[in-house]
């Protein structure tokens, strides 16, 4: 990745115009550099699925947003830039009280947990969870946000300083893979009672192991496959215990989709961000002309919490 330039976008109907203030650095965005995951065919090439920033233009039809109005978004693409285009119905306002940087961390994490943990897994208060990669970004938003609707929360990392940090963002139980077999630390920590939901982002070989994992009337729910694509699954085990084997990615859903998730977070968790009760755990900014360094330190797998680019003061 090297610096370019390209023309300032104009914001068409239902769009805004955003100066970028910081962009967030997703799993997604490696994937795509790699030649893996091509942007959706009307979004910009650029990576970057999530912004922080100020509105400088709007297009048609867009009430709410006046000019000068801070906010954050997620979007399709094009986040790795000085001026990204945003539709008005998935942004939210940044807060006092919450850096550019934390703003730009949240959307899309925030938003990839809330419907694959809550609308699709639908876990609920006093259930128990098992989450694997504790400390990346998806993993510490799953924690947090555990933390503020009582569920327990049980996470996989691949080392021990890895476990503890994520027990310090707040996990009840963070496991060793590499050194403990998940599968029976998950029994011994529910006294044989096993989860009630998993949030996969491994698949391949992972899931007919997490699945030993579930507790009858269990739901397994996958968001990334970087384990593998395919798999052999016991089925008569999921019809005795009916477990429930689903899972999404948000980036090519609609529009419309999109618009009621950000209404729906707006109105379930964006008071939390507002009172400080949520924020994001961050690991290290980089300025945007160093975005490929960016991309290394995430593939080193060094990192606890989110990446962000720094684009403007």
């Amino acid at each position: 990745m090297k610096p370019c330039q390209r023309p300032v976008p104009e914001p068409e109907a239902g769009q805004l115009l955003v100066r970028v203030a910081a962009a967030g650095v997703n799993r997604p965005d490696v994937v795509q550099r790699q030649g893996r995951y091509p942007a959706p065919p009307d979004a910009s090439d650029l990576p970057g699925l999530e912004i922080s920033g100020e509105v400088v233009a709007k297009g048609s039809g867009v009430d709410g947003y006046d000019i000068g109005t801070k906010v954050c978004a997620l979007v399709e693409g094009g986040g790795y830039a000085e001026y990204c285009l945003a539709r008005a119905g998935q942004c939210f306002p940044v807060p006092d009280g919450l850096s550019m940087d934390e703003a730009a961390a949240i959307p899309e994490t925030l938003m990839t947990v809330w419907h694959n943990m809550f609308e699709r897994g639908y876990a609920s208060e006093g259930e128990t969870v098992l989450v694997h990669g504790g400390t990346s970004g998806i993993g510490s938003m799953a924690i947090k946000l555990a933390g503020l609707f009582d569920i327990t929360i049980i996470v996989t990392c691949g080392s021990d300083e890895k476990c503890a940090a994520a027990k310090k963002i707040g996990a009840h139980h963070a496991i060793n893979y590499k050194s403990s077999d998940f599968v029976e630390e998950v029994k011994t920590s529910t006294d044989g009672k096993g989860v009630n939901l998993v949030l996969d982002m491994v698949a391949g070989d992972n899931v007919p192991r997490n699945l030993s994992c579930l507790a009858e009337d269990g739901r397994h729910v996958t968001i990334a496959v970087q384990g593998g694509m395919t798999t052999e699954v016991n089925m008569a085990q999921v019809m005795m215990r009916r477990l429930t084997l689903t899972g999404s990615t948000l980036r090519p859903r609609t529009p419309q989709f999109k618009a009621l998730l950000t209404d729906e977070i707006y109105r379930s968790v964006w008071p939390d961000v507002e009172a400080g009760r949520l924020r994001p755990e961050m690991d290290r900014s980089f300025p945007l002309t160093e975005a490929a360094a960016a991309h290394a330190h995430m593939e080193s797998g060094g990192h606890v919490g989110k990446i962000v680019l720094k684009v403007t003061d």
